[in-house]
C-alpha cells in the first residue's frame, strides 16, 4: 500500500446503534493514517442524531443518506476501497441480490464497478439462518472482503454473526492489497 498518497474510503453506516458505536476509534485512526473519509448512511442510522453529530465532527463533513448524494462518486472513481460496518443483515441480502437503494449500496456498487475493494463488517443476528445464503453468495464474489467473524453468543442467538471490529484496520489493509485477511471465521469473541 502506497504510504505517500492519502487513501480515500467511503464508509457505510448500517445496522444497530451498539455496533455503530465501536466505528469510532476506527475512523480516528483511519484518520491518523492519513485516509480522507466519507460518510454513508441508512434511514435508521439517522436514529442516533447525537451520534452521527460526533462522527460528522470527527471527519469534518456530512453523512449522506440519499443515492443523489452518493452516485457522483462512482463516475470519478473516487474511492480506494469501501467499508460498510456495522454490515446489517438487510444490508448484506441487499448487497448479494443486487439492490440498490440506499446511499450505502450505490456507494458499494460503484466501489465495485470500479474495481475497488467493498469490505464488510457483518454484524447480524440471521447470518447463519435464512441471510446465510446471501453470506455465501458475497463471500465467493469478486472485490469482497470480510473483517473476520464469530458467533458472538451461540447459545442465545445461534444465527448470529458479528465481525471483531479490532480487526477492520488490518482488513482494510490487506483488502488494499486484494487479499482476504485470514482466519475469516473466528472464535466465540463475546
Amino acid at each position: 500500500m502506497e504510504t505517500n498518497k492519502a487513501k480515500k474510503i467511503a464508509i457505510g453506516l448500517t445496522g444497530s446503534f451498539e455496533k455503530i458505536k465501536d466505528l469510532e476509534p476506527i475512523i480516528r485512526n483511519l484518520l491518523l493514517k492519513n485516509f480522507i473519509i466519507k460518510l454513508f448512511g441508512t434511514e435508521s442510522v439517522k436514529n442516533h442524531p447525537e451520534f452521527i453529530e460526533e462522527l460528522e465532527q470527527i471527519i469534518e463533513d456530512k453523512v449522506m443518506y440519499t443515492i443523489e448524494e452518493a452516485e457522483p462518486y462512482g463516475p470519478i472513481n473516487y474511492f480506494d476501497c469501501m467499508l460498510i460496518a456495522p454490515c446489517s443483515g438487510n444490508t448484506l441480502s441487499k448487497l448479494a441480490n443486487a439492490i440498490t437503494d440506499n446511499a450505502v449500496l450505490m456507494t458499494a456498487k460503484s466501489t465495485l464497478r470500479n474495481n475497488k475493494p467493498v469490505i464488510l463488517g457483518v454484524s447480524s443476528n440471521d447470518a447463519l439462518g435464512l441471510n446465510g445464503s446471501n453470506l455465501m453468495k458475497l463471500m465467493v464474489s469478486k472485490n469482497i472482503y470480510f473483517v473476520p467473524f464469530g458467533q458472538d453468543n451461540p447459545e442465545d442467538k445461534p444465527n448470529s454473526l458479528v465481525a471483531d471490529f479490532n480487526k477492520t484496520e488490518d482488513t482494510i489493509r490487506y483488502a488494499l492489497m486484494n487479499r482476504q485477511i485470514q482466519p475469516i471465521i473466528i472464535g466465540n469473541h463475546k
